[in-house]
């Protein structure tokens, strides 16, 4: 079984991106599945996005980043981030963070 965290910096800021929603979905014959979700803290973390361990699929991390960039009052280009990856194999942990500003996004996988 796997896990995922994801860890959300404002690089226009220089700090964490605060209370950012991020949901976290499955992919399945029949969709797209929602499996949980929740907001980012302090420190821009989400620590226990899966309460459950994961197991070998197609998953997609969205982060709702242009609600947060409202919210203070800043223009952004992206309603939202997604990562959408595999995970192949078992017993693995995934700390996915998202590198944001107003114009501009990536990731990378962490550790």
């Amino acid at each position: 079984m796997s896990t995922i965290t994801t860890h959300i910096l404002d690089t226009a800021l220089g700090k964490p991106a605060i209370n950012v929603a991020v949901s976290l979905e499955q992919n399945s014959p029949e969709g797209w599945l929602p499996l949980t979700q929740g907001c980012t803290d302090s420190d821009g973390r989400i620590k226990d996005l899966t309460p459950e361990p994961l197991t070998p699929g197609h998953y997609r991390l969205i982060a709702e980043i242009g609600d947060y960039f409202a919210k203070s009052g800043r223009d952004a280009l992206y309603v939202s981030a997604q990562i959408d990856f595999v995970i192949a194999a078992t017993g693995s942990h995934y700390h996915l963070p998202f590198i944001i500003s107003p114009w501009s996004w990536s990731t990378y996988r962490g550790s």
